[in-house]
């Protein structure tokens, strides 16, 4: 079943270690068959040179595990939340990337400083608020999509315009338009983030007031890249 959505979803985990996102058993990918209303995800706690496509694990959208031998990702119920909401998301990943895990575990926002940032995201990377105790020992995984989906909606933030969020404590989560996609979303997000800190670290020497990039210059990194009349890349035929 799905045979060529656990193909893809394995090589995207393979790809999270190739590009130094996780270590151990520390992240994982997992992609969606929306007309089948099934996605596919790595399994818990399973080193990577030891998985193959065969061990990625079908989950419905219910959470009901369709096929498997393996237990899922114990992050599986946060992927689910976040593509029963963010409908175009065609992949997932979540990983503890030091530098994003950095400010995620500062309770920050990644602010925009520049032009390589705005051609990712249409604003800040948002941290979303910390769990509640109860949120933590009830549903814990689950909670966390909640709590971003929560974030994206209470500051109007359209999933498609940044993919990528920081949770409170915990680390990063990105998505795409597929698996491979969300990896590519999981790097730049390590990078954007490791760029942010040496640019507030410089400006402390200096001055800080003059960091932060201008509305015209970030809508127009973004919208050349991005937006209805985008012309960065090659046209499609």
């Amino acid at each position: 079943m799905l045979e060529e959505l656990k193909k893809k979803v394995y090589e995207a985990n393979m790809q999270l270690v190739k590009l130094g996102l996780v270590v151990l058993t520390w992240g994982n990918v997992s992609g969606i068959d929306r007309g089948k209303g099934l996605f596919v995800i790595k399994p818990s706690g399973v080193p990577y040179s030891e998985m193959s496509p065969y061990d990625m694990v079908v989950i419905d959208l219910n959470g009901k595990k369709i096929e498997g031998d393996l237990n899922p990702s114990s992050d599986t119920p946060t992927h689910l939340e976040l593509y029963r909401n963010f409908k175009n998301a065609g992949g997932v990943v979540h990983t503890h990337s030091s530098w994003a895990c950095s400010w995620a575990q500062a309770g920050r926002d990644v602010p925009a400083y520049g032009t390589t940032h705005a051609d990712f995201a249409n604003g800040c990377i948002p941290c979303a608020e910390g769990l509640t105790q109860d949120e933590v020992e009830n549903e814990y995984e689950l909670n966390t999509g909640r709590v971003i989906v929560k974030e994206f909606k209470k500051r109007k933030i359209v999933p498609d315009e940044c993919p990528a969020v920081l949770v409170q404590r915990h680390g990063p989560f990105t998505w795409g338009s597929t698996p491979i996609k969300a990896v590519e979303n999981a790097l730049i997000l390590e990078e954007i983030c490791k760029m942010a800190f040496r640019t507030e670290k410089i400006a402390s020497f200096s001055d800080k007031s003059n960091i932060g990039i201008e509305q015209y210059l970030l809508d127009k990194h973004y919208q050349r890249k991005h937006g209805k009349n985008a012309y960065y890349g090659q046209k499609k035929e």
